[in-house]
């Protein structure tokens, strides 16, 4: 995820929260929270708890985020932010627990007639390689739900659009015939697709740094016959640290009636 990305990311999620943008420019952004995404994002629950119980007034976050170092010019300060960063996470986290499914329709002009949207089922994964480093993705797929064509980047797709929870009067949205379970299932066996056809060299290397201190705890042991607990429990702790895994999670998703 590219810095511009997590630019975009940032101002579409505090713009849909309701949270106001005061200062924007493509390697940073700031903004003032409301006090629901203040005490979603920002880990102040003492603050929150004594604001709660003397019934004082909320005084929520003003947050510069910098969404790339590189670009910064005279003295800015404020809160990095990149993919894989705590803040980042729990911005997903917000973002699973306000908006892990939605339904809109797009604006269309009044004076086009009767319109037929068709729906899309749209969906944002993150898939993450995991060991003892940590490399995470992010992929955005829509799949037509009377075609059964998959586009990828459909979260961009979309984003020049606008949306309604509740269709115009002068539009017809199409019934789907492809069920949404399907459609997931069709999406998950792209992301899997994906990383199987992916480079997994980190796997292997992954594999030979555990072998070299496997390697290095035996000596500590060697001679040893009946090795202690604590062998077992360092043992378990590599197993845990080197072992490689591949995670995928759904960030969110939707039904999208397109025009």
């Amino acid at each position: 995820m590219y810095p511009q990305q997590v630019q975009h990311y940032l101002k579409e999620f505090f713009m849909e929260n309701n949270c106001t943008i005061l200062g924007e420019e493509h390697h940073y952004l700031t903004v003032q929270l409301t006090v629901d995404i203040d005490k979603r994002i920002m880990n102040r629950p003492f603050y929150w708890q004594y604001i709660e119980a003397t019934n004082s007034e909320p005084n929520p976050a003003q947050v510069t985020f910098i969404t790339n170092q590189a670009a910064m010019a005279g003295n800015l300060f404020g809160e990095a932010i990149h993919y894989g960063s705590p803040r980042l996470n729990r911005l997903f986290q917000a973002t699973r627990e306000l908006g892990a499914y939605v339904q809109l329709f797009e604006k269309v002009d009044g004076d086009m007639g009767q319109v037929i949207l068709t729906p899309w089922l749209g969906v944002n994964f993150k898939v993450s390689y995991c060991c003892d480093r940590t490399k995470e993705m992010l992929y955005s797929f829509g799949i037509n739900l009377l075609t059964g064509v998959i586009k990828e980047d459909f979260h961009d797709m979309i984003c020049a659009s606008e949306f309604d929870t509740e269709p115009a009067e002068n539009v017809f949205h199409v019934q789907y015939i492809i069920k949404p379970i399907r459609a997931l299932e069709r999406l998950k066996a792209t992301i899997d697709k994906m990383i199987e056809q992916d480079d997994h060299s980190w796997a292997t290397e992954a594999q030979k740094r555990w072998q070299r201190d496997q390697r290095v705890l035996d000596y500590f042991y060697e001679g040893v016959d009946d090795k202690p607990e604590c062998y077992e429990i360092e043992r378990k702790a590599l197993e845990e640290q080197y072992a490689s895994k591949i995670k995928i999670e759904i960030i969110n998703g939707g039904i999208f009636y397109l025009f």
